[in-house]
């Protein structure tokens, strides 16, 4: 069982990004390393507290499972991901 927040989507809740949409690739104890795919790409995330975002549970998704089993993850998956997201909602 994952107890952490680590391929769940994530809304920032302050900053100038407030209100985007980003995947949690990576995670420690205070920080969450977030990706659009577009702007932060997997391979250069974006370092923000976990305070300062809202988490999006997503469970049933692949690419939840991706990031979870460690795979290999493009750009390209995360923003089809996050666009259908918006669409959605």
């Amino acid at each position: 069982m994952n107890n952490g927040i680590k391929g769940f989507m994530a809304k920032s809740l302050s900053g100038h990004d407030k209100d985007k949409i980003y995947y949690v690739i990576e995670e420690d104890s205070t920080f969450a390393y977030l990706s659009d795919g577009q702007i932060r790409k997997v391979n250069n995330p974006k370092r923000k507290k976990k305070k300062h975002i809202q988490i999006i549970k997503n469970e049933n998704s692949l690419l939840y499972k991706k990031i979870l089993d460690n795979q290999r993850v493009s750009d390209e998956e995360i923003k089809f991901e996050i666009k259908h997201y918006i669409e959605k909602k």
